[in-house]
């Protein structure tokens, strides 16, 4: 990692700054012969309104890093935090809160209610914590995500992209804290996956949201500012600014070292 990347991403004083944060974060999965750690003492800042991607080889951990950092997944040692709360100390009824209060999921299954409308699945979240939602962020919410015309729509009514955007516009909605998406577009044409990527682009740049995405993607990639690389469940390196070209040069890197280690 370069001393200026380094410096520009280095550990905040301020635990509020960063939208979430890791901090010396292990995972491991079982025991003796058994026993893989999936995460080896990262530790990483993603800041408020940007957007990051996490890339590795398979196997590197990418996943496992964000379901860890979003409260979705138990950590072995280390500690998470989303804003200034950190997510070890809490128990379950807590931590359910803090992912339904401040943080967003957009995962390529859709994961949409098939009986819902679009507009529906998009205020689900707000119904189930009985809170009523901010009607004209939503509004904004559904025309940056292009879905004006598409509200009273049944899943089953709209193509992959457009159901994508219904989850898009779902983790914006309650305007979360962070938003998660884990290979968003590993489901869609390339023209809808561009789409979806540019709406999370959008809800960065126009709505001040952070978003953290997984990929294997470098077009994908390229659409943030930040692109931090795993390899075996360690944080190895980062790209500012990246371009599609300087993300798969690095990623052929992994794979050189991969072939001669």
């Amino acid at each position: 990692m370069s001393q200026a990347a380094a410096a520009a991403h280095a550990p905040l004083n301020n635990a509020t700054v960063a939208a979430a944060r890791a901090t010396d974060l292990s995972k491991v999965y079982g025991a003796g012969e058994t026993r893989v750690v999936a995460l080896d003492s990262v530790s990483v800042d993603f800041g408020r309104g940007r957007f990051t991607a996490i890339m590795g080889p398979s196997g590197s951990g990418k996943s496992t890093l964000m379901h860890c950092m979003a409260g979705l997944d138990s950590i072995t040692s280390g500690s998470t935090r989303i804003g200034d709360t950190e997510l070890t100390s809490l128990n379950d009824r807590a931590l359910t809160r803090i992912r339904r209060d401040k943080v967003g999921f957009v995962f390529q299954a859709f994961n949409l209610l098939p009986t819902l409308t679009a507009y529906e699945n998009i205020t689900l979240p707000m119904a189930i914590a009985g809170r009523k939602p901010d009607q004209q962020w939503v509004e904004t919410v559904v025309n940056t995500v292009g879905l004006s015309g598409r509200l009273g729509h049944r899943p089953s009514q709209l193509s992959g992209g457009q159901q994508q955007r219904v989850a898009v516009a779902r983790a914006l909605a309650s305007r979360p804290e962070i938003i998660f998406a884990d290979e968003p577009t590993g489901n869609l044409d390339s023209r809808s996956g561009a789409e979806i990527l540019g709406f999370l682009r959008d809800s960065v740049r126009e709505l001040g949201q952070t978003v953290v995405m997984v990929t294997h993607d470098p077009v994908a990639a390229a659409y943030a500012d930040r692109v931090v690389f795993l390899a075996d469940g360690r944080l190895t390196d980062e790209l500012l600014e990246p371009t599609a070209e300087g993300v798969l040069d690095r990623m052929r890197l992994f794979d050189a070292k991969g072939r001669t280690s």
